[in-house]
């Protein structure tokens, strides 16, 4: 088995080593387990596990839900319905965010567009008026 220091860990998750603590602190990691030395060692499955939540803080879910679900994933698969509610109401939102993204982009790709354009026509005109002098 393997087992990472926390600045291994937080190296390999993205993290800080203080995000690391402080997501311990708030229950959304359960404690590591400890070498001999006292020093935190994170396991492949604590691994996985903050990659889960890094990709849900990415997509915006807050932390009070990532601590719910957290603390509902302890509970076993007996909360198994609310754990897949918070993740189907966070899907949602997601997808919604998707789209907004996407017709802001919309928007975005038809202003470079229209300025490529003005910039060719600009193009086109000062060479009709050099070949013109």
């Amino acid at each position: 088995m393997v087992s990472y220091s926390i600045a291994q860990a937080a190296h390999q998750s993205g993290l800080s080593a203080d995000t690391l603590r402080y997501y311990e602190r708030i229950g959304l990691v359960d404690p590591p387990a400890r070498d001999s030395g006292g020093r935190r060692t994170y396991s492949d499955a604590d691994m996985a596990w903050l990659s889960f939540l890094t990709r849900l803080r990415i997509t915006g879910m807050p932390i009070r839900l990532m601590v719910e679900y957290a603390t509902l994933r302890r509970g076993g698969v007996g909360t198994s319905a609310r754990r897949r509610q918070i993740l189907q109401q966070h899907q949602a939102d997601v997808r919604a965010r998707i789209a907004d993204l996407q017709a802001c982009l919309k928007i975005i790709d038809y202003k470079v567009e229209n300025y490529l354009n003005v910039e060719q026509r600009l193009g086109l005109l000062a060479q009709v008026e050099q070949d013109s002098a």
